[in-house]
């Protein structure tokens, strides 16, 4: 595969793939190489930590941990501290946002959603080291038991214990909005994790229901969403299955990503097989996204182009959507 690799052009698997990262509440964090798992040979399968880190107790109260690349997103006492473990051996910290009570989080792209007492709430890591809470209004869905999250397209599902499943609409991120707090008729009431997969045609959620053990949660299928072959169709859950378990269901694990041959820095996953076919490393891929000075590029339905007509039967008013280049002034784009 190493052979394969450097034919086709492409990146060596970066270090942090040799671990697991473990948080700890008083340990911090523990790195586990797991490349024992890896040599097919099942009789060596015995792990040890290979680090553990707490450097001035940033990590006490470590509870919940989100890998983006080569950073870390921990939960702390602290608040959301965030690491860059490009080394893994030798963790950085990158910034810590001031969160208090914080308990989980995910990531998708430029935002990483937080749950705490408050609700759910956002934090741009558009660039991590200047990682920022979002503190608007808008910016806030209040969730009166707020545990994990977890991140599919335009909808964050957040396991809402008593009740029930909260589905966020995040099409627009920095103005999150509930969409529909589902409990099943009342059994569903101690939702503590959640995970979102899809099977076929549907859509399915796996919720951690504490006391009453796992739950499944149909989003949609052909007969209750007709419009489910759409990128991201609105969910309309169903309470399908359940099994109680020995003791409360508190967490799940995460399922495979298909199709991912790159994480969030750049750092290659997946052999391609095609001469050239690498990804786009971290510096290439914020080119795709931010101005040179580091603000965002954006959209604005504002008519700026001087030869500009509309379309036949498209209201002038309404403009197109230009984008804004170096010099001009930042707007986010309106939904039309």
């Amino acid at each position: 595969s190493d052979l394969m690799r450097i034919t086709n052009q492409e990146q060596p698997t970066h270090p942090i793939y040799h671990y697991a990262f473990v948080v700890d509440a008083v340990e911090g964090l523990i790195l586990v190489n797991v490349d024992t798992f890896a040599d097919l040979e099942p009789r060596n399968n015995n792990l040890e930590r290979a680090l553990t880190w707490n450097e001035g107790g940033i990590l006490r109260g470590a509870r919940h941990i989100t890998i983006g690349g080569h950073y870390l997103y921990i939960a702390a006492d602290a608040g959301l501290v965030i690491l860059n473990v490009d080394d893994p051996m030798k963790p950085k910290v990158a910034r810590v946002v001031s969160a208090p009570g914080v308990r989980a989080s995910a990531l998708q792209f430029r935002y990483l959603f937080v749950s705490d007492a408050t609700g759910l709430r956002v934090i741009d890591v558009t660039v991590p080291e200047a990682a920022r809470l979002l503190s608007s209004p808008g910016s806030v869905v209040p969730l009166g038991h707020a545990q994990r999250i977890y991140l599919a397209r335009t909808y964050a599902y957040v396991a809402n214990g008593g009740d029930g499943l909260a589905i966020v609409d995040i099409e627009r991120p920095e103005l999150p909005r509930l969409y529909q707090m589902f409990n099943a008729e009342g059994a569903l009431n101690d939702a503590r994790d959640v995970v979102v997969a899809s099977t076929n045609a549907s859509l399915f959620a796996y919720v951690a229901d504490g006391r009453n053990g796992l739950k499944v949660l149909q989003l949609t299928s052909p007969a209750s969403q007709p419009k489910f072959y759409g990128f991201s169709p609105e969910p309309k859950p169903q309470l399908i299955a359940w099994r109680a378990t020995a003791s409360p269901a508190l967490s799940l694990s995460k399922g495979l990503d298909r199709d991912r041959a790159v994480d969030e820095t750049g750092g290659q996953i997946a052999i391609v097989g095609r001469i050239g076919a690498r990804p786009f490393t971290l510096e290439e891929m914020r080119k795709m996204y931010l101005r040179p000075d580091g603000t965002t590029w954006t959209v604005s339905d504002a008519v700026d182009a001087p030869n500009f007509r509309p379309a036949q039967g498209q209201d002038p008013s309404r403009g197109s959507r230009a984008v804004r280049g170096p010099g001009a002034k930042p707007q986010e784009a309106s939904r039309k």
